[in-house]
């Protein structure tokens, strides 16, 4: 996204700034916000590794972790994950319906999957990473990335969709709101 040199006109997402979050914050415009929050995300993480003639199991997975820290922290309304990584995986696995099939292998999936990409550029402990078959295989330990990122992809419209209709003084909307302001103040911060 091109930089401003005012950092109120900062994208957030395509058509959405720091000032326009900003507005439909004071304004308490639950939709307009939502709907930010779910072009952020697909913008991010869920375009770059869509159909296309080069696309790779590894690369949706490493996608798909950033993701899911982003997204937890938006949801909890943590200012930052650190320290927390772990700690976001094991309540993303326990608390999206959708991924309850890792619900018991979220530490391993941390350590094998988000840490060995990140820290060894490969899935550790015998995890694989393929494009094919079920979302998740507990035998083999064994993903599919695009299943796993289209069910991610779900769960990231459910909860946006559930923000248009949660109450604006609720404890959801305190959270996102809490972890979008930490973004704002970190996209004007000279």
């Amino acid at each position: 996204m091109k930089s401003s040199p005012d950092p109120e006109l900062t994208k957030l997402a395509s058509n959405f700034t720091v000032r326009d979050y900003k507005a439909a914050r004071d304004g308490k415009h639950r939709v307009r916000i939502a709907e930010g929050v779910r072009r952020r995300f697909t913008e991010r993480y869920i375009l770059p590794a869509a159909d296309g003639p080069n696309r790779h199991g590894f690369t949706m997975m490493a996608i798909s972790c950033l993701m899911i820290e982003a997204f937890v922290s938006l949801q909890k309304g943590w200012k930052n994950s650190d320290g927390r990584s772990a700690e976001a995986f094991s309540s993303f696995f326990n608390d999206a319906d959708l991924f309850r099939g890792f619900s018991g292998h979220e530490k391993q999936f941390y350590k094998n999957v988000r840490c060995g990409i990140l820290h060894q550029a490969e899935a550790t402990g015998g995890w694989k990473i393929l494009r094919k078959g079920p979302l998740f295989d507990s035998g083999t330990n064994t993903v599919n990335a695009v299943r796993f990122m289209n069910t991610l992809q779900k769960v990231l419209n459910d909860f946006c969709d559930g923000l248009k209709a949660a109450p604006w003084d609720g404890a959801q909307w305190r959270s996102v709101c809490l972890k979008m302001d930490t973004i704002c103040d970190n996209c004007t911060k000279i």
